[in-house]
Formats: C-alpha cells, sequence, structure tokens
C-alpha cells in the first residue's frame, strides 16, 4: 500500500469537503497463470499487489454526491436518483456503476464524496478497473453500513462492470483485489468463489512485470467475443461451462464449430489445466515446471486464444533467450499490458535492462518494468497521516 497515495486523498478531501474522511485501499492485481478461464467456471492463480487505488470517502449533506478523480484532474457530480452511464470508457462509470447496482439490490445510500487517485498503470492488466470497484462498494459499505459481505461486494463491482462498462467480465480481478493476502496467491475456483491461498516464496526466483505500454483498442469487444465463443461451445456440448468439458469431448463437434472457435475451447480447457498443475508445481517448489506451464499458457493465449500481440510476444521471446528466466507469458485481457515473468533475482536487473533496451530498438518506444510485493485485499485504512 502507498502511504502517498493516502496522504494525497486525504488531504485533498479534508481541503475540498472540511471533513474528516474514512480512507480506503484496493490493490490492483497480478494473475500468475489461469488466465480467460474465469468466465469458463475454471481456476486462476491470481495475487494482490502493492500498487492500487486509494479512495477518501465521507457523507454528503449538499443534496449531490462528487466524485473525484485525483490522478486525472476530473470532478463528477450526480444525483442518486438520476444516475445512467456516462460515455463510453470514462472512469466514472465504475462508480456510477457500483451505486447503480446497490440501488438494483434495494440496498439504499446516501450521498456521498470521494476522492481516488491510483498509482497502478492504465492499461497494464492490473485490474486497475476492478480495484476502483472495490474501493467504491468498501467505503460505501463502512460509510452507510450496509452490512455486506466481501462476496456481496465482489458480485456488485462485477455486475457494474457488466452493466455500465459493458466488459462481461469474469470474477477473478474483483475476487483478487478484495481477497489478497499478503505473500499469498490465491488458487481460485472460479465456480465456488473459494480459493486456496499458496504462500509465494521463490527463493532464488522472483515476479516481475515488463509493461508493453501499448494497448490495442480491440481489447473490450475482443474480449466479449471470445466469451461468446466459450459460451456457445458449452452449449453444444451440453455442459455449463467449459470447465466441464476434456478435450476428448471436444473433439466430438470438431465438425460443427469453426477451426477458430475450437482452437480457444481448446485453449480454455489446456489452461484449466495448467492452473491445476500450477497449484502443486508450487506445493513441490518445482519452479522449472511452474515455469513451463507459464510459458506453454503464453502459446496458447498467443496462438490459440489470440489475444496476445506483436509487443507482449517480442518480450516473451526475450525471456526465452534468457536462461535465468524459468517462464513468461502475457497477463490479462490481452492485446497489450504486461508480460509477467518468473527469473532469477540476482539475473532480475540485467534481464530487464535487456529486454527493455530490445523493445527499444525493436519498437522505438520505451517498456516499464515493475518489482511487485503480494499484499492484502481491500481494507480500511486506519493510520492518520
Amino acid at each position: 500500500m502507498s502511504a502517498t497515495l493516502i496522504k494525497d486523498v486525504k488531504d485533498k478531501f479534508v481541503e475540498t469537503f472540511k471533513a474528516d474522511p474514512l480512507l480506503v485501499f484496493s490493490p490492483g492485481r497480478i494473475n500468475i497463470i489461469g488466465e480467460h478461464t474465469d468466465y469458463n467456471d475454471g481456476f486462476v492463480f491470481p495475487a494482490a499487489v502493492d500498487k492500487g487505488i486509494a479512495a477518501a470517502i465521507q457523507k454528503s449533506d449538499s443534496g449531490h454526491s462528487t466524485a473525484i478523480a485525483l490522478d486525472l484532474d476530473s470532478t463528477i457530480n450526480f444525483e442518486l436518483d438520476k444516475l445512467k452511464p456516462s460515455k463510453e470508457g470514462s472512469w466514472e462509470n465504475y462508480v456510477l456503476g457500483v451505486v447503480a447496482e446497490l440501488q438494483n439490490r434495494n440496498i439504499v445510500v446516501g450521498d456521498f464524496n470521494i476522492i481516488i487517485k491510483g498509482n497502478i498503470p492504465g492499461g497494464s492488466g492490473m485490474s486497475s478497473s476492478a480495484a476502483l470497484e472495490n474501493s467504491v462498494v468498501f467505503g460505501l459499505n463502512e460509510l452507510f453500513k450496509l452490512g455486506l459481505s466481501k462476496h456481496d461486494m465482489i458480485l456488485i463491482s462485477q455486475k457494474a462492470e457488466h452493466n455500465y462498462v459493458g466488459v462481461n467480465c469474469g470474477i477473478m480481478d474483483q475476487y483478487a483485489s478484495m481477497f489478497g493476502i499478503k505473500n499469498n496467491a490465491l488458487h481460485l475456483d472460479c465456480r465456488t468463489v473459494e480459493s486456496k491461498p499458496y504462500e509465494i516464496n521463490f527463493k532464488d526466483h522472483q515476479l516481475m512485470l515488463i509493461n508493453t505500454n501499448v494497448k490495442h483498442s480491440l481489447s473490450d469487444s475482443a474480449y466479449n467475443d471470445r466469451r461468446s465463443a466459450c459460451e456457445s461451445i458449452s452449449e453444444l456440448l451440453d455442459v455449463k461451462a467449459l470447465r466441464d468439458a476434456t478435450e476428448a469431448d471436444l473433439e466430438t463437434i470438431i465438425d460443427k464449430v469453426t477451426p477458430a472457435n475450437y482452437q480457444k475451447a481448446l485453449y480454455v480447457i489446456q489452461e484449466n489445466n495448467r492452473t491445476v498443475k500450477a497449484a502443486k508445481a508450487i506445493e513441490d517448489g518445482d519452479l522449472e515446471t511452474l515455469g513451463a506451464l507459464i510459458y506453454q499458457s503464453h502459446n496458447g493465449l498467443s496462438t490459440q486464444y489470440k489475444v496476445s500481440c506483436d509487443e507482449l510476444d517480442f518480450l516473451v521471446e526475450q525471456a526465452k533467450k534468457n536462461k535465468h528466466v524459468l517462464g513468461a507469458r502475457m497477463m490479462g485481457g490481452g492485446f497489450g499490458g504486461c508480460t509477467i515473468n518468473l527469473v532469477a533475482k540476482s539475473e532480475a536487473k540485467a534481464f530487464a535492462e535487456t529486454a527493455s533496451k530490445a523493445y527499444k530498438n525493436k519498437f522505438d518506444k520505451a517498456c516499464s518494468v515493475y518489482f511487485i510485493q503480494l499484499s492484502d485485499g481491500t481494507h480500511l485504512v486506519r493510520q492518520t497521516y
């Protein structure tokens, strides 16, 4: 968690609204393996990180509500009985969407003021959207004593994304951001929405992110397209979700689906299996196997699910050239964002420099390297700054 972020939102809140706010920190997340499996009722392996969204929130007696995104220098005023989505891609939809979903459940909230600021790089695939949604619902739950459980809250955040943002996302991002445990990754079953924590201690190795600093515009529509392809194949197979299908099952309908959709479904089934194997590898301290599974995941995402891009593929190829990197893959929805790399601690800095230089030469733009810590999930900040 960033003390600076918390101080910034608190100071600005006191200055703007002349009141002492509740303070909430909601983290972004990484995902070790298990990409695009969450909306197929499968397994994923995320962890909350030390980058996230800080929110200062308090009741308002002005007759309306105000939300301020400090790092965007953007303010909206709104009335709770006249909510409607803003233009596509607007940050405020994440705030308004959460309030709308509370109202859809007949939960009454009063007027409030909120100031948010984050340090999750935009478009990095570290799920700033889930962190923002969770910070709002968590803050409102505390402020108005709504009595919601963390499970209730993540479902509200997810619905906000579906109905106000227009991304038909699974539950992984909201879950990881809300339930994160310091120094642990969560092996999450997206059907039962229950997880088992695994302490992450890779001894001489660590996780490192490299951000391509690109976000190709395909991402949201392609995401929804792939989800709908998976659902139509599940229907053909007469199963609830692809989590219930095997490769042999898929073979039985090979002549009823396009080759492209066949490969997408095959990827999901294989990735789900890889995620289960990864849990075993972590349990056994078998980093070679874990790394191989991570490389296989990227290959599937790139060649079968087709959600990678040249920049991501290039960074993974750079990793493969370096014997100190055990595994690398694109992370998140795709078409940009970060690669996650399992790299020897002693060689991480050198690899980051070599990969960054090669990337600059190839694409004439800089990538960014992040060394992250695994952190606790969304929580009230009780310290006084």
